[in-house]
Formats: structure tokens, C-alpha cells, sequence
């Protein structure tokens, strides 16, 4: 009291205008422009030793204004290291500034370029452009990725339009597009590698550069569209305020948003056609500068873009520092990812996002009373899979149905592959089922919660450090790695009491941050790097009998062991004080399955590869066809995985015969819409 008195009586005796000077630098973002500095300081640090190393300091002036075309030095620092920087500046701001109007029109703070599908709908756009309408390109590669764009962010907004666009249905949302788009990318890059191997390293975010063409051809769309966003700073900071309270004021709500949206858009889909998809710099510099204390929205306007640029300067900057001349080999949009996910997930549990409780659940969905039917339809269904994957198939003269004498030539080479396919889709159904039912969350499954990906990451650091590990040591490493990445989430998830969207969201930046490391290490041009681009996508024709028969003992071995988890399953969905009323001991009955998830998911990461859907959809169409017990749901879920997976890899033998497209991406072509219906009725 004394304190405030004391201060009422100083500031009467301040004058009118101070006053206004002193709250005007408080106001200041002190913290987010100190940040700004500094990461520009150490790029600026990082830029000079690039430099130095490259061309003596004397002859830094007439490198960057005069270069002798006789000197190589000074030809490399003005056509490449310089227009480089200049590029990693420009495409820094425009990201800062186009993920901090997506946060401001969405009122969401986790929109950003990646979260909300954008870069990844205008990366798809290119790919198919290049593929099969080049000619589209000579009209200009910024109208193909704005094409791309829009699609992909009119995709976004339908999916979660019947939520009022609220943060968390926008996110998953936009996620889920990114990851479907990013699938049908993969396939493409598969089936059409000649032409596309360079558009891989490209669209991860190369900032190399060979000329100014690029800069020049930035600098004037990127300020124009600056430009607009500064004069609908206004409407666009009246946008932060409830729909009601905007109209009031006579806001006419659509045209602003829209207009909002459409130059944000309109940024990412520029820098994606320069350079390709920068991971989560849009995000960062958004969120860096509210924490920094930029609260007010024409604030974050100035500050957002100075520490994008600052950011992407300092990350290029780290890698051609790293890297030296082989620095254009490691795309900088990675190297981003491989830091804004650990953002996205430092940032979930400081973030408001409201409760959004799944409501599947609660949906009145039939319940069989006697399933025995049921599955035996399921059962016979699979084995007219397994007899036309073994039997059927086109051939030199045509489509043919071997038998006898011609179908045993023909067995050892299609038996290793269906049974793998069968036994890593009874696995993968079985551990969603188990997911499922283990966090209450309709949602949930190994790839969308990022396990899947924690065992594609630990195959890979076993194969880089063991110069030939074994089936059996790859699947230790999958398992350990599918665990730790388990136990990443639940630990996250159990601040928020394990809310569905948590757990989510940080399942899905985990797997970005995973596929970010393996990109880095696929880009490295290491030949055991290289393999691993089909055995990611799920590439089931590299297996022989040896692996066929260990992957089936395996799954053989779990599902038998399956049984024993029934009861706990069909316990778990009560909540924990149920269960302990009853006499379960909750932590160790958890534990237990979640490693039994970590064992599943491991074991079929390594025929499938890292997504494929079907831990997901597996389940739910167990349950809704009926299924509601965990042992009638767990059978029927397992009967579905199998038998998705074996026509999944039937399907990408016989499509475009004689080439083929591998089981896992055909089975993720399948399940991504499945997931989006399922966010569409959420």
C-alpha cells in the first residue's frame, strides 16, 4: 500500500507527455527484439568465418560489388554465397510475417505454414506439375504453388469448419493434410525417381543458390504482399477480438479474414517456389516473439519477421559452417525442422487451447451381441486376399490366375512378401487397438502418436552405427526407439491429465522431428542412407523367406500372447479409479501395455515403414461394424489390419504392373482419407 501510494504521488508529479514516453517503453518487446540481435549477431559471427574461409578479407569489397570473373573465389561469393544470404533473409521475414497473420485471423497460436497444410499442399502442387504439366511452370511456379496452397488450406478449413474453426480441430486438421500430401509426394518420388530424386532434396528447403534470379524474382512479390498486410493492419488486429465485438464495429469479418489468409498464403506459397518447404520457421518466429513480449499484433508484425530472418540466416549459416562445400547438399528447411519441433513441443503445455474431448466414443454405434458371424465373414474375406495375392496377377500375356504347375515358380517370390504384409498389419491393428483403449482417446494409434516414427528412427541409428546389424538387433533398436518416443508423449500428455489433443499434437511433432533427422541423413548421400527412401515408404518386394518367417514368428508369438491383456482392455476405458476399486494396480497394468505397443509397433515398422493408417483404421472399423469387446473388437481389428495390408501390397503389385508401388504408401493413400473423415465427424 505504502508502495502504491508512493507511486500515485511520483506519478502526479510526472508531466503528461513523459508519462506517455515511459509507457510507450515498456510496451517495448525488449526481450523478443534482444532475441532478434542475437540470433543475428551469431549469424553475422557464423557468416564472417564462412567467408573468411572461403576468400581473404581484402577482397570481401570487390567479391560482393566487383568480382573478377578470373578469380573463382569472388565468382562463388557474388553468384552464390551472397545471393544465398540475401534469400535465407528474405524467405526468414516472409515466414515470420505469414505465420503471425495465420495466428492472428485463425486466433490459433499454433498456426504456422506447416501446421495448417500450407507449404505441403504447394510442395505436392510443384511435384505433380513438373511430372505431368510442366508447361504450367512457364506461366510461372508461383501460380502452381498458390494453386497448391489454396487446395490444401480449403481442404484444412472444410475439416474443421464444423468446429467454428476452432484452434485445435484447424491444427489436426492442417497436420493430417501435411501428412497425406507429404505421402503422395513420397509415392511420387518413388515411382518417378529419375526425375524427382533432386525435387526430394529441393522441396526439404535448399537455400543453394548459383545467380541472383531468385532473389530478384522474390524481392517484389514478397513486398507487395508485405506491403498489403501493412495496410490491413487494423481490420486484421480487430480480427484478435470476438466475432461479435469485430461486427460491432463494422468489420466485415469475411472480407478481412480472407484477405488475410489469402496474403499469408500467398508468402509460403512464394518461398515454397523459390526454395522449397522451411520447417517451422513461420512457427517460431510468431511464437518467439509473443513470448518475447510483442502482445500487440502490429508489434509481432515488426518483431515476427526480424527474428524469422534472423533465425533461417543463423540456421544456413550453422550448416555451411558445419558442412563447408558440401553444405548445399543438406537442405536448411531440416535442419529448421530438427528445431521447431522440439518448439512445437516445448510450447504445448504453456499454450490455452480449450478442451476438446473426443465425442467417437459416445456415438451410438451398433454392438453385435453375437460377433462369431461377423468374423467369420472377416476370416473368409481374408483368405480370398491371401488366394488372389498368391494367384492372381498380371503378366507378359495378361491378367492370369495361376494354378498348379504355374503357381509354384511363382510362390517364392510373392509368399515372403504377403506374409509380411499380413503379419505387420495384425501387429500395427492390434497396437492401436490397444492404444486406443489404453488412453481413452479415439484417435489414437502408432503413427498419428508418433511411435512409429520412434522405431523408424531407431532402425536407423542401427544401421549407422552397426556396419551390418541383423533382424534381431534391428528390432531391439525399433523397439527402444518406438518406447522412448512413447514415453515422450504420455510425459507430455500427462500435464494436460492425457487430453486427447495433447497427446496428438505431440505425437505428430515428434514424427516430424523424426522424419526431419532421417531427411538429414538421407540428404548426406551416405549409400546405406539412400536405401532406407523405399523401406520408408513401405516397401515390402526387399523381403526374402529368412525375414518373411521371423517377422510371422514375431507377430505369431505377440498375438499369442494377446490373450493375456483381454481383461485389462476391456477394464482400461472405466479411468483409473474404477480400476482401482476393482484391484488393478494401474501404473503396472499401463506399463505393461504400453510395451507391449512399443514391441507391436517396432516389429511391423520394419516390413511397413514408419505410416501406414492402419493402427488406426483397423480399430475403427472393427468397432463400427459391432465389435464392441475388447477380444471380438481385438480379433476383428487384426482380421482388418491383415487383410487391408495383403490387398494394400496386391494393389501395388498389380496397379501399374510391371513397376510397383510399395505396400505401406498404398495402405497410407487408403487410410489418410479415413483419418480425415474421422476429424470431419469429431
Amino acid at each position: 500500500m505504502v508502495e502504491d501510494a508512493a507511486g500515485m504521488v511520483q506519478s502526479r508529479e510526472i508531466p503528461a507527455g513523459a508519462k506517455r514516453r515511459i509507457a510507450a517503453r515498456r510496451d517495448w518487446p525488449l526481450v523478443a527484439i534482444l532475441l532478434s540481435v542475437t540470433l543475428a549477431a551469431l549469424a553475422a559471427a557464423a557468416t564472417l568465418r564462412n567467408l573468411s574461409v572461403q576468400l581473404p578479407a581484402s577482397l570481401w569489397f570487390d567479391a560482393a560489388f566487383r568480382p573478377d570473373i578470373d578469380d573463382m573465389r569472388q565468382v562463388l561469393i557474388h553468384y552464390a554465397f551472397l545471393p544465398r544470404l540475401i534469400v535465407s533473409l528474405l524467405c526468414g521475414a516472409a515466414l515470420g510475417l505469414a505465420g503471425t497473420v495465420l495466428q492472428q485471423v485463425l486466433r490459433n497460436p499454433l498456426a504456422s505454414p506447416e501446421t495448417v497444410g500450407v507449404s505441403a499442399g504447394a510442395y505436392l502442387a510443384l511435384a505433380l506439375a513438373t511430372l505431368f504439366a510442366p508447361s504450367l511452370l512457364a506461366l510461372g511456379r508461383e501460380w502452381v504453388a498458390l494453386a497448391g496452397a489454396f487446395a490444401a488450406l480449403a481442404a484444412v478449413l472444410a475439416l474443421s469448419w464444423h468446429k467454428s474453426l476452432s484452434p485445435l480441430s484447424v491444427v489436426l486438421a492442417g497436420l493430417v493434410v501435411s501428412l497425406y500430401a507429404g505421402a503422395i509426394g513420397a509415392a511420387l518420388v518413388v515411382l518417378n525417381h529419375e526425375w524427382l530424386a533432386g525435387l526430394f532434396i529441393w522441396g526439404a528447403g535448399s537455400l543453394g543458390q548459383q545467380d541472383w534470379v531468385t532473389t530478384l524474382w522474390l524481392l517484389p512479390r514478397l513486398g507487395i504482399a508485405a506491403l498489403t498486410i501493412g495496410l490491413m493492419t487494423r481490420p486484421l488486429t480487430l480480427l484478435g477480438l470476438e466475432d461479435e465485438g469485430a461486427r460491432s464495429l463494422g468489420l466485415p469479418l469475411r472480407v478481412y479474414r480472407f484477405a488475410g489468409l489469402g496474403m499469408a498464403v500467398a508468402l509460403i506459397a512464394f518461398v515454397v517456389a523459390a526454395v522449397g518447404v522451411i520447417g517451422f520457421v513461420g512457427l517460431a518466429a510468431a511464437a518467439l516473439a509473443r513470448i518475447g513480449g510483442a502482445r500487440r499484433f502490429g508489434q509481432r508484425l515488426v518483431v515476427a519477421p526480424l527474428i524469422g530472418a534472423a533465425l533461417l540466416w543463423a540456421a544456413d549459416q550453422g550448416v555451411q559452417l558445419a558442412t563447408g562445400p558440401r553444405g548445399d547438399l543438406l537442405p536448411t528447411g531440416a535442419i529448421t525442422a530438427l528445431l521447431g519441433a522440439p518448439l512445437l513441443l516445448w510450447l504445448l503445455p504453456r499454450l490455452s487451447l480449450g478442451a476438446e474431448l473426443p465425442v467417437l466414443a459416445a456415438e451410438r454405434l451398433p454392438r453385435l451381441r453375437r460377433p462369431g458371424m461377423l468374423l467369420a465373414v472377416l476370416g473368409l474375406a481374408m483368405l480370398v486376399a491371401l488366394v488372389l495375392a498368391l494367384s492372381c496377377g498380371p503378366g507378359p500375356e495378361g491378367w492370369s490366375f495361376a494354378v498348379g504347375d504355374q503357381l509354384q515358380p511363382l510362390l517364392s517370390w510373392r509368399w515372403p512378401r504377403v506374409l509380411a504384409a499380413l503379419s505387420a498389419g495384425a501387429m500395427l491393428a492390434l497396437a492401436g487397438l490397444m492404444m486406443q483403449r489404453l488412453t481413452g482417446n479415439p484417435m489414437a494409434s502408432p503413427e498419428v502418436l508418433g511411435i512409429s516414427a520412434g522405431a523408424a528412427l531407431g532402425m536407423v541409428v542401427a544401421m549407422f552405427a552397426v556396419s551390418d546389424p541383423g533382424r534381431p538387433l534391428q528390432t531391439m533398436a525399433a523397439a527402444i526407439g518406438a518406447f522412448a518416443s512413447l514415453f515422450v508423449v504420455l510425459a507430455i500428455g500427462r500435464r494436460a491429465a492425457y487430453a486427447p489433443e495433447r497427446l496428438l499434437l505431440a505425437g505428430i511433432a515428434l514424427t516430424a522431428l523424426f522424419d526431419a533427422l532421417i531427411l538429414v541423413l538421407t540428404a548426406t548421400g551416405d549409400p546405406r542412407a539412400m536405401l532406407l527412401i523405399n523401406w520408408l515408404t513401405g516397401s515390402t518386394y526387399g523381403v526374402d523367406q529368412g525375414s518373411a518367417v521371423l517377422t510371422a514368428s514375431i507377430a505369431l508369438c505377440l498375438l499369442l500372447m494377446s490373450p493375456l491383456f483381454i481383461r485389462w482392455l476391456d477394464m482400461l476405458p472405466l479411468g483409473a479409479p474404477a480400476l482401482r476399486s476393482l484391484g488393478v494396480d494401474v501404473a503396472r497394468t499401463r506399463l505393461l501395455v504400453l510395451l507391449m505397443v512399443a514391441v507391436l509397433t517396432a516389429a511391423s515398422t520394419l516390413i511397413i515403414g514408419p505410416l501406414t493408417f492402419i493402427g488406426l483404421m483397423a480399430p475403427h472399423l472393427a468397432r463400427r461394424l459391432g465389435l464392441a469387446r475388447a477380444l471380438p473388437q481385438a480379433i476383428g481389428a487384426v482380421l482388418a489390419g491383415a487383410l487391408i495390408m495383403v490387398s494394400a501390397d496386391w494393389i501395388g503389385r498389380t496397379a501399374i504392373f510391371p513397376r510397383q508401388i510399395p505396400a505401406g504408401l498404398v495402405a497410407t493413400l487408403i487410410g489418410g482419407p479415413v483419418l480425415m473423415w474421422l476429424l470431419r465427424r469429431r
